[in-house]
Order: C-alpha cells, then sequence, then structure tokens
C-alpha cells in the first residue's frame, strides 16, 4: 500500500498544477483548452463527463496492475533476500599425519576456497602447492562427500650437520659452502644439491677425485643428523702442457707466459701445479695479451682442452692458437666528435716517434687512457676513446684512430663484492678505480679486472655491470674465488765457492686478508746463516704508497778468503711509490749493528775495524724498468740507482752509491735473446777510512770466473791472503742464450758470457811495526781491468732454475782466486 501512496502522491502532484492562481504548466494547458470550448458548453460538459470517467477507469486498472505485479514480485524478493543471508555449510577438512606443522598453516598453503569447485585440477594444484614448501616428503588429499581428508607426511627436521673426512677444508669453509641449516626440513634433493656444491670446490682446488656422501641418522621426534662423508682425493696435477698451431714462440717461452704450468717429477716433494678450471680463461687472456703486444693483431686462441688422464689423477692441457703476421705501427690520428674539444689539443698526445715499430696493444691502451684522462680533465668524464685500427695486410701495417664521442651518461650506483671469505672488501675496493657517484667507464672496468687478477688472491676474478635504480645508474658486481696465498718453501742447491745451499721460507701474501705481505726465510750457505724477517703493506691507507719492515741477523765466517768473522743485526722500515708507471723510488732507513771478530792473522787493514759499531744510515732507491716480461725479458731495459747516506747517528760516517743499467734484445723469434749490462759503484768515507763492511766485493755470481771475493784488494803478507774489498768497482756482463736443440719439454738451454771490470781502492795507510817493517802487502789497490768468459747451461727442475757455467779468465792478477765451474740456483739472466 505504501507503493500506491506514493503513486497517488505523486499523480496528486501533477495534477496541483491545475489549482486557479497557481502559475505553471498545467496552468497554461487549462489556457488552451478552455479557449477552444467556449464556442460549445453543451459538448464541454459531455467531453468533462467522458474525461472523469476515463481516468477513474485507468486509475482502477494501474491500481489492479500494481497489486498483481507486487503479489508476484513478493516472493521472488523474499526468496532472493533469504538466498543472500543463507550461509553456505562449511566443507570439513580433515588433517592426517601433521606432527609439527599446525593445521592452519597446511591450509593456507592449499589455496582452496570454501565454495570453490573440487576439480581434480584445483586437487592436483594443492598437492603440488604443498609439495613445493618443502616440508613434506608425501601428500595425499581424498575428496569424501562434502569432507576434504588431506594425508601428509612432515619431511624430517635436521637437528645438527656434521662433515667427516675433510682436511683441506675446514668445517667453517663447508658450512658456507652449503644451503641446508638446523632446524630446516631436510629433502633428498637439498642433501644431494649441498653435495654436489662441496664437489666443485673441492675441484676448484684441484681435487678431481673428490666424492661426497650425505648420509642421514635418525633421531627422536622425526629429527634427524645430516652427515656429509667426504673423500677429498689427491690433487690432480698438470702433467703436460702442449700448444699446436705456434710457429713465431716455442713451447718453452708460452708456458712461462700462462699461470698454470707443469709439475715437475719431484712435485711430492716441493708440491707442484694443480689444475684450475678457471684458470685457463686468464691463461687464454694471458696468450692474446702476450701476442698482442708483440704485434700478432690476428692472434686468435682456438680452444683450451683439458684432457683427465685414464688414472685420473693429473691432465694433459692442449692450447690451439693461430698466430698470425707480425704487424708494424704506422700512422696515429684522433678524431673528436664530442662539443666543446679541440681535436688540437689531443692530436699533441698521439706518438710521433713509432713509425715502423712492432705493433703493442698495451701502448695503443695507454694512449688511449691518456686521451681519456684529458678529457675528463676538461670536465667531459662521458667522453669515450674507442681506438680503431686499420690493417694494411699487404705491407703488415696497422694505422691506429683515436675515435672520441659523447657517450651515455650513466653513473656508478655502487659496488658489491662477492666470493671474498678471506680477504677484505677494501682490498678489492682499492684496485677499482670507480667508486660510487663516478663516471661508468668501460675501460677502468677492464684495468680494475686485471689489478684484481695481478693481487694474486683469487683464482676467477668477474666484473659485471648490472643495472641499478635507474637507468642511467649501473651496479658493479664483483665476483671473485679465493685461492690459497700461502706458502712453505724448501730450497736446496749447491755452489762451488761455499758448498751446500740450503733455505726455508715461510710467506703469506695476503694476511689476515687484508693484502699484507709477511715472510720469514733461513738460510744457510757454508759457514753463513742468515735469518730474516719482513712485512710489507704494499697498499699503506688505501694508497698506492708500500710501506714495510726489514729485520735480519747474520752470523758470517770469512774465514775461507779472510780470516774474520761478522755478526750483524739490522731493522729497516721502509717507504715505495711510484713516479710515474714504469719507475717506483722507495726510502729506506737503516739501523745496523756489527761486531768484526778477527784473529792474529788477521790482516791489519781488518784489525782496524775490529768491534762493535752502530750504523743508522738513509738508502734512496729509484728503478725504471721497461722490460717486456720480469722474469724472462725479450726486450726492453731496466735502470736502477741507488744511494745510501750514512751518519744520522751513529758511528758510521759514509756516502755509498750503485747504478746499473742492463737491456734485452731477442733476435730470430727469440729464440736467441742477448743482454747487455754496466754497474758500478763508489764510497766516499767521512773523518776515518772505510771499514770492511762497507766497501764493495766482486766474484761469484757477479762476475763470473772469479770465486766470492776472489778479486781486488788483498793483504798478502806471510800468506795471510786476506779479501779487503774496495771503494769503487765497474762491471760489463755480456751475456747470450740461445736453444740446443732438445725438446722444449726438457727445459734445457745453452748460453755464453763475456765479463770485464775492476774492483779498486783503499782508504787505508800502511804502516811498519817497531822494527820498522811493513806489516801489510797490499795488491791491486789501482785500478786493473779484469776478463772473463764461458759458456752456460740452462736447466729448469723441480727446484727452480739452475745454472751451472764454465769459465776460464782472459785477463787476470796472480793473486786472484778462479773459479772454473759453479753451479747454482738462478734465473736465465
Amino acid at each position: 500500500m505504501r507503493d500506491q501512496r506514493d503513486l497517488t502522491d505523486g499523480e496528486g502532484k501533477r495534477e496541483s498544477g491545475n489549482v486557479p492562481g497557481k502559475p505553471g504548466k498545467g496552468r497554461k494547458q487549462e489556457k488552451s483548452l478552455g479557449g477552444r470550448c467556449r464556442h460549445d458548453d453543451r459538448g464541454w460538459m459531455l467531453n468533462m463527463r467522458f474525461h472523469h470517467m476515463m481516468r477513474a477507469f485507468v486509475t482502477t486498472c494501474m491500481a489492479c496492475g500494481f497489486l498483481i505485479g507486487f503479489s508476484v514480485m513478493i516472493p521472488s524478493i523474499v526468496s532472493s533476500a533469504a538466498a543472500q543471508e543463507r550461509v553456505e555449510p562449511e566443507r570439513p577438512v580433515i588433517i592426517r599425519g601433521n606432527q609439527r606443522i599446525e593445521v592452519e598453516t597446511i591450509l593456507s598453503h592449499m589455496e582452496i576456497a570454501r565454495d570453490q569447485p573440487l576439480t581434480s585440477e584445483t586437487l592436483n594444484a594443492a598437492v603440488r602447492r604443498l609439495f613445493e614448501t618443502g616440508l613434506f616428503q608425501h601428500v595425499r588429499i581424498i575428496p569424501e562427500e562434502n569432507t576434504l581428508i588431506v594425508e601428509v607426511i612432515e619431511n624430517p627436521s635436521i637437528n645438527e650437520i656434521d662433515f667427516e673426512g675433510n682436511s683441506a677444508l675446514t668445517d667453517e669453509d663447508l658450512d658456507q659452502i652449503i644451503s641446508l641449516r638446523p632446524r630446516l626440513p631436510l629433502t633428498r634433493s637439498s642433501a644431494e644439491a649441498d653435495a654436489q656444491a662441496i664437489i666443485e670446490v673441492y675441484r676448484r682446488t684441484g681435487r678431481y677425485g673428490a666424492s661426497v656422501e650425505p648420509v642421514i641418522i635418525e633421531r627422536s621426534e622425526n629429527r634427524v643428523d645430516l652427515v656429509f662423508e667426504i673423500s677429498e682425493g689427491e690433487l690432480t696435477k698438470v702433467s703436460s702442457i702442449g700448444f699446436v698451431g705456434n710457429k713465431k714462440v716455442s713451447n718453452r717461452r708460452l708456458k712461462n707466459v700462462i699461470d698454470t704450468s707443469e709439475s715437475g717429477p719431484l712435485s711430492w716433494l716441493i708440491g707442484g701445479n694443480v689444475y684450475d678450471p678457471d684458470r685457463l680463461e686468464l691463461d687464454k687472456e694471458l696468450l692474446r695479451q702476450h701476442y698482442f703486444n708483440r704485434g700478432y693483431v690476428d692472434f686468435e686462441v682456438l680452444s683450451a682442452i683439458a684432457e683427465l688422464t685414464p688414472d685420473r689423477e693429473s691432465f694433459f692441457l692442449t692450447f690451439t692458437m693461430k698466430e698470425g703476421e707480425q704487424y708494424n705501427f704506422g700512422a696515429f690520428s684522433v678524431i673528436v666528435n664530442a662539443r666543446g674539444l679541440d681535436q688540437e689539443e689531443f692530436a699533441v698526445l698521439l706518438p710521433s716517434d713509432l713509425g715502423g715499430d712492432i705493433y703493442d696493444a698495451g701502448l695503443v691502451e695507454d694512449v688511449a687512457d691518456r686521451l681519456g684522462d684529458l678529457a675528463a680533465a676538461k670536465g667531459f668524464a662521458f667522453v669515450q676513446v674507442r681506438p680503431r685500427i686499420g690493417k694494411r695486410d699487404g705491407e703488415l701495417i696497422v694505422d691506429v684512430t683515436y675515435e672520441l664521442t659523447e657517450g651515455e651518461k650513466i653513473f656508478v650506483e655502487r659496488v658489491e663484492i662477492e666470493g671474498n671469505t678471506q680477504t677484505l672488501d677494501r682490498v678489492v675496493r682499492r684496485e677499482i678505480d670507480l667508486v660510487e657517484g663516478d663516471s661508468f667507464d668501460a675501460r677502468k672496468i677492464r684495468n680494475a679486472r686485471r689489478s684484481i687478477r695481478g693481487l694474486g688472491y683469487f683464482s676467477r676474478v668477474e666484473i659485471e655491470p648490472e643495472q641499478g635504480s635507474a637507468p642511467d645508474r649501473a651496479t658493479l658486481k664483483v665476483k671473485v674465488e679465493e685461492r690459497s696465498t700461502g706458502s712453505l718453501s724448501f730450497g736446496l742447491g749447491y755452489s762451488s765457492s761455499v758448498g751446500p745451499v740450503g733455505n726455508v721460507a715461510l710467506t703469506e701474501r695476503n694476511f689476515l686478508g687484508r693484502g699484507q705481505i709477511v715472510s720469514a726465510t733461513v738460510t744457510a750457505a757454508g759457514d753463513t746463516q742468515v735469518y730474516d724477517f719482513g712485512f710489507t703493506e704494499p697498499k699503506f691507507l688505501d694508497r698506492d704508497l708500500r710501506v714495510g719492515v726489514h729485520s735480519f741477523f747474520t752470523q758470517d765466517d770469512r774465514s775461507s778468503e779472510s780470516s774474520f768473522q761478522v755478526d750483524r743485526i739490522g731493522f729497516s722500515p721502509f717507504l715505495g711509490f711510484p713516479l710515474s708507471k714504469d719507475t717506483n723510488y722507495s726510502l729506506h732507513y737503516n739501523i745496523v749493528h756489527d761486531d768484526v771478530e778477527t784473529d792474529a792473522t788477521t790482516s791489519p787493514v781488518i784489525t782496524a775495524d775490529e768491534g762493535t759499531r752502530l750504523k743508522s744510515s738513509i738508502t734512496n732507491i729509484i728503478v725504471h724498468d721497461k722490460r717486456d716480461d720480469p722474469i724472462e725479458p725479450t726486450s726492453g731495459y731496466r735502470l736502477a740507482f741507488e744511494q745510501e747516506l750514512a751518519g744520522i747517528g751513529g758511528s758510521a760516517r759514509f756516502i755509498k752509491t750503485e747504478a746499473s743499467a742492463k737491456s734485452w734484445q731477442g733476435v730470430w723469434d727469440n729464440q736467441v735473446i742477448f743482454s747487455f749490462e754496466i754497474e758500478g759503484g763508489a764510497l766516499f768515507s767521512f773523518g776515518k777510512d772505510s771499514r770492511i763492511n762497507d766497501r764493495f766485493t766482486l766474484g761469484g755470481d757477479s762476475f763470473r770466473g772469479f770465486a766470492v771475493r776472489g778479486l781486488g784488494p788483498r793483504d798478502l803478507l806471510q800468506r795471510r791472503n786476506d779479501s779487503l774489498g774496495g771503494n769503487y768497482f765497474t762491471v760489463f756482463r755480456n751475456q747470450v742464450s740461445f736453444p740446443l736443440g732438445l725438446p722444449d719439454e726438457l727445459g734445457i738451454f745453452g748460453g755464453a758470457f763475456l765479463d770485464a771490470g775492476s774492483l779498486w781502492g783503499l782508504d787505508y795507510n800502511p804502516t811498519s811495526n817497531s822494527m820498522g817493517n811493513s806489516v801489510t802487502r797490499i795488491e791491486s789497490d789501482s785500478l786493473n781491468f779484469r776478463a772473463t768468459a764461458g759458456g752456460l747451461l740452462f736447466m729448469s727442475t723441480p727446484f727452480g732454475p739452475l745454472e751451472l757455467s764454465f769459465s776460464f779468465p782472459l785477463v787476470s792478477e796472480d793473486y786472484d782466486e778462479d773459479e772454473l765451474f759453479r753451479l747454482s740456483v738462478g734465473t736465465r739472466f
């Protein structure tokens, strides 16, 4: 009835407009109708009566229709409301088999709604989600009428994790490798994955025979102990390294280029290199650099294959390569495509004297660095320098063009270091010439990768740029794998002058992960014993500043060539830094206490120095090194200057200066190598004569063909034959080495040498005894040149390079002590 009343009210409102005197639409309509009906009042009355009859009829029909419709709609409305208020009955879920895991946790992982139809796809998805949690080893869902039955068997919980059989890796190391932890659920797949991860780490350390077996020990309350039983196996060494396709460079030379080396026949005694798969990539890069820096711009490493021997105890490595032809430098040019930069300013930095020289990729990169530094100094940090080489194949000439273009502005957002479990982050960061906020520079990243590898702390180094928080931001991911940096070495040799020589050295090159070097050495050579300790911080305050300390204690019995003994103890702190890329400077402070003991037969020249003395001095050393290889150079030169000033306290007063220059030159594809060296020194004393401990000596390795301290001033009175040393010396050394036609694997080469020089000068004034007889007989106090020549034999041994020299004097004095044969451990040059 409410709806009917509302409808009537609405109709009444529509008629309210017909009230006289009220303006509105109804009044206007009334006027319109009144105007037409005044002509016939009767028609008007009939018309009004008909109008009221029709109105009543229409009203009655509408009311009836409304009642009928309302009566029909009410059941539907009531039914709909009842349907909305009715709650779907809850589907019961029964969980069976759970012990530690709550029912709510299981239901949440199933993700089945109460009104969701139970299809096979829905149930399979729920089972899969429960398995993916890793909490269960068995899951089954059974629908029964309106009930779900969920049967589960929980994975056991890990109570404890142990490692057995490991010695090369500690429990702490292995614990960082695996992903499982106590109180986590144990699955067979996770245990096998952790076992495989341990095996991979052992393989990286060279133990390819390692095996790991996960063993489960059941405990109460569905808990287990997990034990990894480890068989480490022996180190898998490299028994042979071969090269295929090399015609310009010998196998022996290439073996010295790569980082991997062969194990010698006595590796069981002194240890040999082991196989590291990550090192193969480094070896290929070292080979490329070696050839590119020597003009072989077409060089390629086609493959590097490691074959495990049938006994699985060693590897055969084979590098297959294509050398190509050797190119020379042609013209250098620069193209500047960056607004605001003057091309002429950059052209000045281009080399102008290298035309015709052998192409050197390292030099090309150096020039590119200088161009980039100049652009950065002018405020163009995002300028990219790209060296483009153009080969003139017919002439074997390479033209180099440097293109400077404005690069995309990308900044380094952060630097992240991964894998350094021992080495501190800052030791790695200081080798990267990029910090947060710097402009992205691909060349600096390549240089950083080489610098980090050069530390020798890591077996693998990768730097991967990744997208940062914005398109113009980059994150540098530095991924490293650490290697052993400590060594305990034993040396054994023989010198024809002093007899057997042995030493024991303990060295740690990354002390406490700080990149510091600590070494201790004990050496015994004949009647001489040397105890040496050193500590070096190569990057003091994270700058390119090397500081350290060196201390030693020496007992030197010189009775074989001079009848006296010297005991010395010294302490020497130092610092060093580069003056340029190839020039280094170091400053040492030395404080040395020595004690000279003589006997009745000792020369008065030496007896005058008997007793104790304290020396306080500073030493300046400058070295300029342009060798192509620090171990076996084939070209380049090395200049060295050293000067010691004594008199800053103590009782010694002198200036001692030494200088040397040496050059190398290879011919016939570096199969034959010549070296030329000149060395000299001078000692100037103040206030008193020079002392026996300060004067120079020659012989042995410093002047082949003569015994240690075998030439120079001597006191020959009454056959005492005491070597006195000299204030001045000069030596010219000329040497050549060449192959003997033997297989490169033997590592045997021949050579010849020619040495010439002299040692002279004494401050001592001869005296006489009470009878007026001279107490000394000094010989060779003046400049008398000597010369020797001989043959050399170089042999690679497990103990290091062995050198045998056979020599004979060309020019000598009667009182000199010759040495026709010498066997020593050294290098080829």
